[in-house]
């Protein structure tokens, strides 16, 4: 039943994913596939892998209990906390939280976590915006 709710849900998405692309303005300057292309396909992915869900459903899932869904949940709510200090705190700071507490919710030692975190954050950020010269939050550091 949980796998055909999911495909239903999936069909829905995918559905409303094509209408949207299907209303993005064609701009002057466009290439031969146009603006409406990579979002179609997208959706078509969306509908058939939901189709395969309703047409195929696995076996009923063990559900996880109270507790999990709660670290669940605490986890959505850290990356919506990540992405609301992003600007405030800026790139670095705002992963290195959100990086160590993830990764310490996953199993690792609480100062492994900071390592994680420390050495995903500026492994990210050489790359994209060092060598790659991508924008980033700057935030209280100014980098």
């Amino acid at each position: 039943m949980s796998d055909r709710l999911f495909g239903v849900f999936g069909l829905a998405l995918g559905a409303f994913y094509i209408w949207a692309a299907s209303i993005i303005p064609t701009s002057f300057m466009t290439d031969v596939v146009g603006p409406r292309a990579f979002p179609y396909i997208v959706g078509g992915v969306i509908l058939i892998c939901s189709a395969v869900f309703i047409l195929k459903p696995d076996a009923e899932p063990d559900w996880p209990g109270m507790h999990s869904f709660a670290e669940i949940l605490f986890a959505g709510a850290v990356m919506f906390l990540y992405a609301w200090a992003l600007p405030e705190l800026g790139f670095l700071i705002s992963t290195i939280f959100a990086t160590a507490y993830l990764t310490w919710r996953l199993g690792t030692q609480p100062l492994w976590a900071l390592v994680t975190g420390v050495l995903t954050s500026v492994g990210i950020y050489v790359v994209f915006k060092l060598i790659l010269g991508l924008s980033l939050a700057s935030g209280l550091l100014g980098l």
